[in-house]
């Protein structure tokens, strides 16, 4: 069956389902895009990071504003460029950034689950729409006629809107759960890599607080 056949058949609800499918890949092709981007380069820069906070801070920071497009090198900064803040307020600072890279990470997840409610409706609305349409072409003194065949042909392809509506629900949902791990897995590691940043500023906290105490503890 040729495309123009295909959208004929299936009746004005392909336009809509048209409309889906583009969309939906082009938020694919931009999602896929970033998630590259981020798996790409993201260890690397946390461990050049976390080596270069054991030696100089300033580095560090410098290092992660040059890769500030990166969601963990937001996350790090907002805590970093933070002045003198004690382990607790370093930790709140992690945490509440990452909870605001969140709707980033989770970018277009609603039209994706938009894109798989609606598609197999339509097909359904389709369908139903190509029985009706079927159906009042057909007498009652035409059963078992020449007319019955034209109906069955008419049943056979308003199911092709159906199939449209699945194929297209179906894609969307296969694309949406590799990002949806994609974005599991990088809270996952945020998690994992604020932690061990934290255990340095911890580490690095208590050093100074041990040498600013030194004097007095030497005066006394």
């Amino acid at each position: 069956m040729e495309v123009n056949n295909i959208f004929s058949a299936g009746g004005v609800v392909m336009l809509p389902l048209l409309g889906f499918s583009v969309l939906a890949i082009a938020l694919a092709i931009e999602r896929a895009a970033f998630w590259f981007r981020v798996n790409r380069r993201q260890r690397r820069l946390v461990r050049d990071v976390l080596s270069l906070y054991r030696r100089d801070p300033i580095d560090a920071i410098k290092t992660l504003k040059a890769n500030a497009d990166l969601p963990i090198a937001r996350v790090f900064l907002t805590a970093l460029e933070l002045e003198q803040p004690t382990p607790e307020e370093f930790r709140l600072a992690l945490e509440s950034e990452a909870q605001a890279e969140i709707p980033i990470l989770k970018r277009f997840s609603v039209a994706f689950e938009t894109i798989i409610g609606l598609s197999p409706m339509l097909g359904l609305l389709g369908t139903v729409l190509g029985l009706i349409n079927s159906f009042a072409s057909l007498r009652v003194g035409d059963i078992g006629a020449s007319q019955s065949t034209g109906v069955t042909g008419g049943i056979s392809e308003a199911l092709v809107s159906t199939a449209a509506g699945l194929v297209v629900a179906m894609f969307t949902l296969m694309v949406s759960n590799i990002f949806r791990g994609f974005y599991l897995r990088q809270i996952a590691l945020i998690q994992e890599y604020g932690g061990q940043l934290e255990l340095l500023y911890r580490r690095r906290y208590e050093k100074q607080k041990q040498i600013k105490g030194e004097p007095e503890y030497a005066s006394t």
